[in-house]
């Protein structure tokens, strides 16, 4: 008798782009998989640099090698993360016949912003994106700069029109954080929460004691 073949609860399409906080991404990484979800993961060439500069992390340029690393590095179970080339085209985000149930890019430059708020597919992450809002699945991007200039405001306020979720990354201090990986996780249980993935990453705002 085969084994049957895996199931997951929810597939997330995970997106790392060139913009400093390349650890967001990578815990995001962590709690998706932790949760039991699939996860599509696209990094861009400059998301290869900053996780280097940032998290001493250098993932093999070719997407069968880095899916084993990250498989192996954040225990993902078999099938579970598929990483997929810049320009891998038959990679499934590229269709809206197989569409996530939603996608995160995390963190965002105000390039791939740009890029998606145009239209202009030119690599794969902007395809995926381009996908994702023409069949009204979830779109949250986690931008990352200081400050916006009218461009990448006027950028934002297209997208969010077009039924994207702008999430800058700017974690909260009412919790108390003692350290950095606290802020993380701050922003990280905020995507977490709309994409409806439960976690214990921070305290809730009038919880105490929960």
């Amino acid at each position: 008798m085969q084994d049957r073949p895996q199931t997951w609860n929810r597939t997330i399409a995970l997106a790392i782009t060139g913009a400093s906080g390349s650890k967001y991404g990578l815990r995001l990484l962590q709690c998706l998989l932790e949760s039991g979800a699939r996860v599509y993961l696209m990094v861009s060439q400059a998301g290869q640099v900053v996780l280097k500069l940032e998290a001493g992390i250098k993932i093999p340029a070719r997407p069968a090698a880095a899916e084993r690393y990250l498989a192996e590095r954040f225990a993902a179970r078999p099938g579970q993360l598929r990483v997929f080339g810049r320009r891998q085209w038959t990679a499934p985000v590229a269709s809206g016949t197989n569409p996530p149930d939603a996608m995160v890019v995390c963190p965002c430059t105000t390039g791939t912003l740009a890029t998606i708020a145009s239209g202009m597919c030119r690599e794969l992450i902007d395809r995926a994106a381009d996908v994702t809002l023409k069949e009204h699945r979830k779109l949250i991007l986690v931008v990352r700069e200081t400050p916006f200039s009218t461009i990448h405001l006027e950028n934002m306020l297209r997208l969010s029109r077009a039924g994207a979720l702008i999430m800058p990354a700017n974690p909260g201090f009412y919790f108390g954080p003692q350290t950095v990986e606290a802020l993380v996780d701050f922003m990280v249980a905020r995507v977490l929460d709309h994409l409806e993935i439960s976690h214990r990453l921070t305290p809730r705002w009038g919880r105490d004691g929960e």
